[in-house]
């Protein structure tokens, strides 16, 4: 997002923009300083501050240096051509007649194009760097620098009669680009506010997108806290196949300031999977095994890194399926666990779903042919697609009262990237993300921890839920919470939210994991609650 350092790109800008300029001064038309004394003093000071604030977000920020790896760079091409078309420009202004008649009748598109070419490179710019400092410092200098040209055309040059057809041209295609600049203008802004609303200071703290070597693939964590001292949560994304990195500050920035949680978009998904692609792009060393055996790496590499020699388990859906299987297999190197919108069974958790669902439908009077007919086909079901129709026909049943926009979110968040949206769009075919993650979604709609796991554990047990959550059953979740033996085993349930608590209730959720979590966190001698189970206030 932004980084302060030198910018090697912006030293290069600044001297291809100011070095025409200084030939120019001293190469002046001349007849210059007649139309020089009748420029406006406001696009004057315009084109001044824009230039002064551009001389210095141009050098100051590095993301706008060189990146290989990132489409961004098609923007940072395009720049580049602007400012090299700038430089042509100039080249063939300085051969040309030295009045400004003669200037602004040789070159009738200067005000657009000559004036507009530099402030144009810059927004590209800023836009490559998603950096809206750069962004607004071009507007302004756009402002002076191109109004002060087309003050100078309309005094040297007849005004001409446009035909109406070019007019309407003109609009057709000006609406849309400016309506997409702007736009893209205002994510950007959004995104650097979101960024400095929770800046944390590296020199204490820890914010940094990393690709680490676990296992045979380069695998990418994000890492942030405010604090390195402070106790580590590994959080464990769904889905399968469903990493949310790109947007987990929603629910980690009230988190932080007491803990340093690491985001892992786990192997076969998102951007490891399009980091590794070229080794394993049918994901065939995906399996439950690995989850494990990459979970451990990653521990080991938090323990070392943060020199500490436990750390937090946090598994949202499908996460706390291998969550608590890890938390069993290395509960020496595990401090507490939560799992949030905990797994026990895909197809308990769907039939629980169903009787629900005609229990409202039978209340309302309503004929229960499609849901019955749903129930059918699942039952017969061998894929994604035709196990998610069930669902389909029962969500609308028991909607939660409130939902996060999770597309919002990643629109708005300083940490989404384009591997995030092609991983999004690459989910969106059902049927090709089935076949790609087709071990896990097997093992998911198979499994059963209730059966497939032992119920003891050796290290305290935390539960939040949405008390509308039907993907995996709150009921379910909190009989398990009851029914495993622990140190600690609590459950909170969320009163109106559904599968994300985390997400459509974020500060409500830090509370309940810092309460939970409290000073517990270390100090055995501090008594246990054991199975404490408990609802928050009403949402």
């Amino acid at each position: 997002m932004i980084h302060f350092g030198f910018c090697y790109v912006g030293l290069i800008y600044l001297l291809m923009l100011f070095t025409p300029n200084i030939i120019w001064a001293k190469n002046k038309p001349a007849d210059y300083d007649k139309y020089a004394a009748n420029e406006s003093k406001v696009l004057l000071i315009f084109e001044r501050a824009g230039e002064v604030l551009l001389s210095i977000g141009a050098l100051i920020f590095s993301d706008c240096n060189i990146r290989t790896d990132s489409i961004w760079c098609l923007w940072l091409l395009l720049s580049f051509l602007f400012m090299v078309f700038y430089e042509f420009y100039w080249i063939r202004y300085f051969k040309s007649s030295k009045t400004m008649a003669d200037q602004y009748s040789t070159f009738l598109i200067f005000p657009v194009a000559g004036a507009s070419l530099p402030c144009l490179a810059f927004f590209a710019l800023g836009i490559y760097g998603t950096n809206i400092f750069l962004i607004i410092s071009s507007i302004i200098m756009t402002i002076g620098h191109v109004g002060i040209h087309l003050a100078h055309k309309r005094e040297v040059v007849p005004a001409k009669k446009s035909r109406v057809i070019f007019k309407i041209i003109k609009t057709v295609i000006a609406i849309p680009v400016v309506s997409l600049l702007l736009a893209t203008s205002i994510v950007i802004g959004v995104r650097n506010y979101n960024w400095f609303a929770n800046y944390i200071d590296t020199s204490v703290g820890v914010n940094e997108a990393i690709y680490e070597l676990i296992g045979d693939q380069e695998q990418y964590l994000l890492i942030r806290g405010r604090d390195v001292n402070n106790p580590v949560i590994l959080y464990l994304h769904g889905g399968p196949a469903g990493p949310d990195s790109c947007i987990s500050n929603t629910f980690t920035d009230p988190l932080i300031d007491d803990y340093t949680v690491v985001e892992w978009d786990q192997r076969g998904s998102g951007r490891t999977y399009f980091k590794n692609a070229s080794k394993d792009p049918d994901n065939s060393t995906v399996d439950l095994r690995q989850a494990i055996l990459d979970t451990d790496e990653i521990v080991d590499y938090i323990r070392d890194r943060f020199h500490t020699d436990k750390v937090i388990i946090m598994g949202h859906s499908y996460g706390t399926l291998f969550g608590t299987r890890y938390v069993q297999g290395y509960p020496d190197k595990v401090s507490a666990y939560i799992g949030i919108g905990q797994f026990v069974s895909a197809r308990r958790s769907d039939e629980l779903s169903y009787q629900d669902a005609v229990s409202v439908a039978t209340s309302r009077g309503e004929d229960l042919g499609t849901l019955q007919t749903a129930y059918a086909e699942y039952q017969n079901a061998t894929s994604l697609v035709e196990y998610l129709k069930l669902r389909e026909a029962t969500n609308p049943y028991h909607p939660a009262t409130v939902e996060a926009n999770t597309v919002t979110l990643a629109v708005f968040s300083p940490y989404t990237g384009v591997d995030d949206v092609l991983w999004t769009m690459k989910a969106m075919d059902l049927d090709s993300y089935f076949a790609l993650n087709k071990k896990l979604f097997n093992l998911v709609y198979d499994y059963d921890v209730m059966t497939e796991q032992n119920l003891e554990y050796e290290v305290p047990m935390y539960f939040i839920s949405g008390e509308r959550d039907f993907v995996c059953n709150y009921e379910l979740a909190e009989q398990f919470s009851k029914d495993i033996t622990a140190p600690e085993s609590r459950y909170v349930g969320m009163p109106g939210l559904g599968h994300t608590p985390h997400y459509t209730n974020p500060d409500e959720f830090a509370s309940v994991v810092k309460d939970m979590l409290g000073d517990r966190i270390g100090n055995p001698s501090l008594p246990s609650l054991k199975n404490t189970n408990k609802k928050t206030a009403a949402s």
